[in-house]
C-alpha cells in the first residue's frame, strides 16, 4: 500500500514539475511578445514586411506533428506496438522538418534584406530572431524528450497501464506546437 502511495505522490510530482516548466516558458515569451508590442510604437519599426511563407507551411507541419504524437499514443493504449513506431517516427521526422523550415524562414529573411544585427537590421527582424531562435531552442527540447520516449517505447517500456514518460513528452510537444501556433499567429498579424 505504501509503494503504491509513493508512486501516486512521484507521478504526480512529475506532472506538477512539467506543468511549472511550461509556466515559466509561458511567462517567458509573454515578456517577450509584450516587448514587441511596447517597441511597436518605435518610429523606425518595420510595419508592411510579411513573413515568409514557410513559416505558415512550417505551422501546418508542427500541427500534423501533434496529431501523430497524440496517435501514437493512443495505438500503445490499443497495444498496437507497429503503428506507435511509425507514428512516433513520423513525429520525429516532422519536428526536424519543423527546424529546417524554420531555418529556411531565416534565409528568406536574409534574403530579403533584414538581418539580426548591424546596419541591414531592424527592431521588429530582432524581435522575429529572438522569437523564433528562442521557440526554437524549445522545439529540441522536444526533440531529445521525443527521442528519449522512442528509445523508451523501443525498450516496451511504456503499456497502457504504464504510460507517464509518454504522457510528459505529448503534453510538451504539444505545448511547444501550441506556443508556436501562438507565436506564428501573433508575428503574422501583429504587424
Amino acid at each position: 500500500m505504501d509503494g503504491d502511495l509513493n508512486n501516486k505522490k512521484q507521478v504526480k510530482a512529475k506532472k506538477m514539475m512539467l506543468w511549472f516548466g511550461i509556466i515559466s516558458m509561458s511567462m517567458t515569451f509573454a515578456g517577450l511578445t509584450s516587448a514587441y508590442v511596447v517597441s511597436k510604437s518605435r518610429p523606425d519599426w518595420l510595419s508592411e514586411y510579411a513573413l515568409p511563407q514557410i513559416f505558415l507551411y512550417s505551422t501546418i507541419i508542427i500541427i500534423i506533428s501533434s496529431f501523430t504524437f497524440h496517435f501514437a499514443k493512443t495505438a500503445i493504449k490499443n497495444n498496437n506496438r507497429s503503428l506507435a513506431n511509425s507514428l512516433m517516427l513520423v513525429t520525429l521526422i516532422l519536428g526536424a522538418l519543423f527546424v529546417y523550415m524554420q531555418f529556411a524562414g531565416f534565409d528568406q529573411i536574409i534574403e530579403d534584406g533584414y538581418h539580426f544585427t548591424g546596419a541591414a537590421s531592424n527592431v521588429r527582424m530582432s524581435f522575429v530572431y529572438v522569437l523564433v531562435v528562442a521557440h526554437l531552442a524549445h522545439i529540441l527540447g522536444g526533440l531529445i524528450v521525443l527521442l528519449v520516449v522512442i528509445y523508451n517505447h523501443f525498450r516496451k517500456k511504456y503499456t497502457a497501464s504504464n504510460m507517464l514518460g509518454l504522457e510528459l513528452g505529448l503534453n510538451f510537444w504539444h505545448f511547444v506546437d501550441a506556443l508556436w501556433v501562438y507565436l506564428f499567429l501573433f508575428l503574422y498579424f501583429f504587424k
